[in-house]
Formats: C-alpha cells, sequence, structure tokens
C-alpha cells in the first residue's frame, strides 16, 4: 500500500506539480490552505508534509505546528525562499522541520528528500511497533513475577500446611503398636514425605531469593565455627562414605546474612558428599583477596563435567542422569546457591578439572 503525502501551497500550479512529481511512488493529498491540509489530516494518515512556507492567513511554519497536535509521528518538509531562513531556522530548532528545500526545487533533490523522508517515517512506525511489543512482554514479565508471588503463597500455605498434617499423623501412627508390614509401611511414606516437604522447601527458597523477597540482614559470620557446625551435622553421612572435610582457613570472619550463607555452604557440602568418590577428601579453603574480600571454596574428587554440563546443572529443576547418577533429587541444589548467592551481591564460580568439582564465591571479609 502506497504511503500518503500531503502536499500544501496556496499556488495550484505548483500543488499539481508536486502531485505529478510523487504519484507514481505515493499517495499524494492535495491542500491550497493551511486550513484545508488540517481537514484532510482529520481524515487521512500521512507519512509526509510538504508545504510551502509563503501562504496567507496560515504561514507554512504555522500549519506545521498546528499539524502537530493531531499527527506528531509526520515527517514534515518546507519549502521556501531565501528571504525567509529566519523562521525557517526557528521551525528546525523547535523539531517542527525534518528539511527545508529552496524555491526553485530541483525534481531530483525533491524526491530523494521526500523518499528519505518516507523512509524514515517508516522506520519509526516499525520502531513504535516494536516498543509497544517490549510494553506488552514487559507487562507479561510483571505477570509472571506476580504469578511467582502466587506460587509463594500456594507452596507457603496450600502445599506446607496439608503436609505438616500428614508428618504430624505418621509420627503418632510411628509411636503404636505396629506389625512389620505396617512399619515398613510407614517409614516409606514417611521417607516420601520427607523428600517431598525438601521439595518445598527448596522451591520456596529459590523462588523467595529470585524474586528479591528473601530479607537480608548482614552480619559478621565466623566461618571456622559455621564450619564445625556443619561438618558435626553431616558427621553420619560423611562417615558413611568414607569422607573427610579438610578446612582450611586464611580468613575466618566475613560478612553476610547467617541463615543464606549456612544454606549455601550446607547445600555446597551435601553436593561435595552426594557426588564425590567414597574415601575422598573434601577441601573447604577459604583466601584473602586483597584487604576487602575473601574467596570461599569447596573442593571434591569425583566425576569431571564439561562447561555444558555445569551450565545445566545451574539451571532450576535440570536433571541429568548421567549426572546425577539416579541420586534422588529435583536439581534445585546449586540453583538455590546462585540465587542465595545473587542476593548476597556474589556469584558462584564451578571449575571442574579433571577428577575435581570446584565451586567457589567471594564475600565482604568480616
Amino acid at each position: 500500500m502506497k504511503q500518503a503525502i500531503l502536499v500544501v501551497d496556496d499556488e495550484v500550479d505548483n500543488v499539481e506539480a508536486l502531485e505529478r512529481l510523487f504519484r507514481r511512488k505515493y499517495k499524494v493529498l492535495k491542500a491550497t490552505s493551511g486550513t484545508a491540509a488540517l481537514e484532510l489530516m482529520e481524515q487521512e494518515k500521512v507519512a509526509v508534509i510538504v508545504t510551502d512556507q509563503r501562504m496567507p492567513n496560515m504561514t507554512g511554519v504555522e500549519f506545521l505546528a498546528a499539524s502537530m497536535r493531531g499527527q506528531p509521528e509526520t515527517i514534515r518538509i518546507l519549502l521556501t525562499g531565501f528571504t525567509d531562513i529566519n523562521s525557517v531556522i526557528s521551525a528546525i530548532n523547535s523539531g517542527q522541520v525534518y528539511r527545508y528545500v529552496t524555491k526553485p526545487w530541483d525534481p531530483v533533490d525533491l524526491s530523494n528528500t521526500v523518499d528519505k523522508a518516507v523512509e524514515r517515517f517508516e522506520l519509526s512506525a516499525e520502531l513504535k511497533e516494536k516498543n509497544q511489543a517490549l510494553q506488552l512482554a514487559l507487562k507479561e514479565l510483571r505477570t509472571l513475577d506476580e504469578a511467582k508471588s502466587n506460587f509463594m503463597i500456594l507452596i507457603n500455605h496450600e502445599l506446607k500446611t496439608p503436609l505438616t498434617v500428614m508428618l504430624s499423623f505418621l509420627a503418632l501412627l510411628s509411636e503404636t503398636t505396629l506389625s512389620a508390614e505396617q512399619a515398613k509401611y510407614i517409614a516409606r511414606i514417611a521417607g516420601s514425605a520427607d523428600r517431598l516437604q525438601s521439595l518445598i522447601n527448596d522451591s520456596l527458597e529459590l523462588v523467595s531469593a529470585e524474586t528479591g523477597q528473601l530479607p537480608i540482614k548482614v552480619t559478621g559470620i565466623n566461618l571456622k565455627k559455621l564450619m564445625a557446625d556443619l561438618k558435626k551435622e553431616r558427621q553420619t553421612q560423611l562417615e558413611q562414605k568414607n569422607m573427610s572435610l579438610d578446612i582450611l582457613l586464611e580468613a575466618e570472619d566475613v560478612r553476610a546474612d547467617a541463615k543464606a550463607l549456612r544454606s549455601v555452604l550446607n547445600r555446597l557440602l551435601d553436593n561435595a558428599i552426594k557426588f564425590g568418590h567414597e574415601k575422598s577428601t573434601i577441601e573447604f579453603v577459604t583466601r584473602e583477596m586483597g584487604k576487602d574480600d575473601v574467596q570461599i571454596s569447596m573442593t571434591n574428587e569425583g566425576r569431571g563435567l564439561k562447561s555444558d554440563a555445569i551450565a545445566r546443572i545451574l539451571k532450576p529443576f535440570s536433571l541429568d542422569e548421567d549426572i546425577m547418577n539416579h541420586t534422588k533429587g529435583a536439581g534445585l541444589g546449586l540453583s538455590v546457591v546462585q540465587a542465595l548467592l545473587r542476593r548476597l551481591g556474589s556469584q558462584l564460580e564451578v571449575e571442574s578439572p579433571k577428577g575435581k568439582f570446584a565451586a567457589s564465591f567471594s564475600l565482604p571479609s568480616g
């Protein structure tokens, strides 16, 4: 479909000449006064205006200023003589005029000018359309953020509440007299319920961290004490695989949210035990990075991973049987760690040289 251009001149011969120049490429609208031109613009969408400056009752600059109210995106070209140059400069500075062409105009130059103006109009319209699409996408993202919040409410109440009731009654049943077969069933139900509770807690922690709803209170934390507590809690798990945990601290104190950091280190230690080789050693190491930062790393001996596999395991709910080796889980461990560290202003870095898996991050020294 041809773009519409509007030619305005109080001399009919000039209007007819301009129509002949442009009619093959464009739909040409004609007017012999600013008032008539404004009436046409109420009925038609105009890509480009070509108007004379010297017209009775309403000058070209006055007409262009008035046309801005109805169709501000239209490209405006002014035809003028040298004596009107000051008014042209004023119109250009106010943003009303794209180009001016002196009379008598050169047909080739004027045609090229209009072609470029139409191209600019079309690019502007395309940009406007893309901006509208971006606004729609932004609205959809905000809707998704709202959905995340609703998801948190659902998990926190609609799932956790009945699960708590189930676990409470399972505990009561376990205290009654049961046959061996009944005890077996109760144990299996309790195990599945515990797994479900773990999944709910992990999902809730991930969403609350990613949406910025996880409250953060930064305090000084002693890593020696924290890691000693975690090692004690995981001692049975370590002994089952004949693994040891070496804690090597160059720096002992950092600043972070205590609950978030404990969750990060607990998850990294759990990951290292699950996927580390039996009878191997896990190393927890801190290094001073200048006077203000401490690098914290957890390294275990295990199967090396390629970069694409590392990228997958850092994404939520990414299960890879080749990596996890049928380990029970939801693929949330490291993605929760990453989300928590982002809330702490840090980031998890993972490397996997041959026979090793190392996860590290930095925090301000305490």
